[in-house]
């Protein structure tokens, strides 16, 4: 069985930040935890709206005008993306152990800087009001102008997206490794991507199989390695059947592409470098290199051999960020890392142009918002403010300013390129209604395609998708509903014989560093293991099915 709290053997060598993350804890006694009598919510949130909501109720019998209309992914759990207020949360139905254990991580990572969604409570203790027992609740803060990979292909994307994908899910994955997270359930349903200028940001969303140590065994690494490249290929092979792929997209490369990106970048951050002492300046370049790829060196260990002859320099702190930080600290502007470089880049040539070199770039920049950033992105249209972040947007016009003034032959002004782009480019982030209801057609379908390991549990669940069928028919107070969408409503955590879930039952393969196995395998509901290639079955809506809630937070509604 999956352990699932940090040993205390360990526990003590992990970050502190980690430790004081939350009050919740998880037990690695299942038997030794009780369903509260009563409701019980722990949050991060004072919303007070948080305890208005219908906990009594299945959640996908909740009223539509509380539900914000966002593309899902596919999803073995009920999943809803909910106005609370000002506020949009996704809601997550699963089991308490599974909802306590899954928000736990979640705070531990978060309080680690690490790229993931926000969580911001865990409920337990709902009842229907015929006292009837129902799942607990995950809560997770809305990811603001984020998209789960399924809805980008569903977009007019460049040839090269899944490639670009791939290299920003290397370095979360990376990311996480160094801060000694083992996912256990890498794949592109598992994050949401944000556009970061011409690349894109990778955020964690499901951390419901991984576990948090100390630092990581080569073992634990390569696994998580080799089953990312196996579910990569699986998933780009489905939307390759469904003609969401570029023809001349190679899904065995880019699923290799993940492998050599992964390496390489682990190799820069962790490599010792060996050199003479006469050849100190090669500390200053392995840093330099280091912030080329967006991380800060906070500390470095160096020493010398016992013969004195050679010296020996390794990274032993290291943060991602640099030029975001730098952005921060000049303009208080808190964006994506490439963006950060293309604004500070922005910033250089304003300085230069406006023949300012010697002056303060503290001062340049003050000067830089008023009259070049903040003029720009005002000049979004409303109903694209919810679509786009103005620092992409800003780093789009710049581009779309560079071609118009390269095909006129001399400098465009920037009020002239951000009117032609609105009108010629700006429509494209526009996600079109019929893809909209495929996406969360296809979300509302998500059944796992292996009957050996989950016709058991659906045969048990299917009265309980009967009872989800007649709450839809009235709503609290025994009106009718008005036709609310119960595709899902009967999909539970699915639990074998002896009451494990999924989370439970899958093995801590590789946890003492052991071999990694050649190919990637699960166990079955009966304890057996099968390949996961098998699961990813070309040309099947359901390939991508047992990937965990790609889709805590999507598309902002306009």
């Amino acid at each position: 069985m999956t352990s699932v709290n940090i040993n205390r053997a360990t526990a003590s060598s992990l970050d502190p930040r980690a430790l004081k993350a939350t009050s919740i804890k998880t037990t690695v006694d299942p038997s030794s935890e009780q369903e509260p009598a009563a409701l019980h919510i722990t949050a991060t949130s004072s919303n007070p709206r948080m305890f208005t909501l219908p906990w009594e109720r299945p959640l996908a019998t909740w009223p539509r005008d509380l539900l914000a209309n966002l593309p899902r992914g596919i999803s073995r759990h009920v999943v809803r993306f909910v106005h609370v207020g000002d506020d949009v949360y996704a809601m997550k139905e699963i089991t308490q152990r599974v909802a306590e254990r899954e928000y736990e991580l979640l705070r531990k990572l978060k309080k680690l800087e690490l790229p993931t969604v926000n969580p911001i409570a865990v409920v337990t203790g709902r009842h229907t009001r015929e006292g009837e027992p129902l799942e607990a609740m995950l809560v997770t803060q809305h990811l603001k102008f984020s998209l789960p990979y399924r809805a980008l292909f569903a977009r007019n994307l460049r040839p090269d997206t899944a490639e670009r994908l791939i290299d920003a899910l290397a370095v979360l994955l990376v990311r996480l490794h160094l801060a000694g997270f083992y996912w256990g359930d890498v794949s592109l349903s598992n994050v949401l991507f944000l556009r970061d200028a011409d690349a894109f940001s990778a955020f964690l969303v499901d951390a419901e199989t991984g576990d948090l140590h100390p630092s990581l065994t080569d073992g634990q690494r390569e696994y998580d390695i080799d089953l990312a490249r196996t579910n990569i290929i699986g998933e780009l092979m489905d939307l390759d059947s469904g003609n969401l792929l570029a023809g001349e997209v190679d899904e065995v490369g880019v699923g290799n592409r993940l492998v050599d990106r992964y390496h390489s970048l682990w190799s820069a951050l962790t490599d010792v470098d060996s050199f003479d002492p006469d050849e100190m300046w090669k500390i200053e370049r392995r840093v330099n290199r280091l912030n080329d790829l967006g991380f800060d060196v906070d500390e470095l260990e160096m020493k010398t051999e016992e013969d004195g002859n050679r010296v020996l320099v390794r990274p032993r702190v290291v943060d991602a960020g640099y030029a975001s930080r730098k952005l921060l600290r000049l303009t208080g502007l808190d964006v994506q890392e490439n963006q950060a470089r293309r604004l500070l880049n922005d910033l250089d040539a304003y300085r230069a142009s406006t023949w300012r070199q010697g002056e303060d770039l503290e001062i340049v920049a003050t000067d830089w918002m008023r009259e070049v950033f903040e003029p720009t992105v005002r000049m979004i249209p409303p109903e694209y403010r919810s679509q786009i972040e103005p620092a992409q947007f800003f780093h789009e016009v710049l581009t779309h300013r560079w071609l118009m003034a390269e095909k006129a032959g001399h400098d465009v002004p920037m009020a002239e390129a951000v009117q032609s782009y609105i009108s010629e480019s700006l429509p494209e982030y526009r996600l079109d209604s019929e893809d909209m209801k495929t996406i969360n057609e296809e979300a509302d379908a998500g059944v796992v395609d292996d009957e050996m390991n989950w016709q058991g549990a659906h045969a048990r669940a299917g009265q309980g998708e009967q009872a989800g069928r007649d709450w839809t028919d009235k709503d609290a107070n025994g009106h009718e509903a008005g036709g609310q969408d119960t595709t899902d409503s009967g999909v539970t955590d699915q639990t074998n014989a002896e009451g494990q879930t999924r989370a439970d039952t899958q093995t801590d393969r590789d946890r003492a560093g052991g071999e990694v196995p050649s190919q990637p395998a699960f166990e079955d509901m009966n304890g057996g293991r099968s390949s996961l290639r098998s699961v990813y079955a070309p040309g099947s809506l359901d390939a991508a099915a047992d990937q965990d809630d790609q889709d805590d937070a999507v598309w902002a509604s306009s």
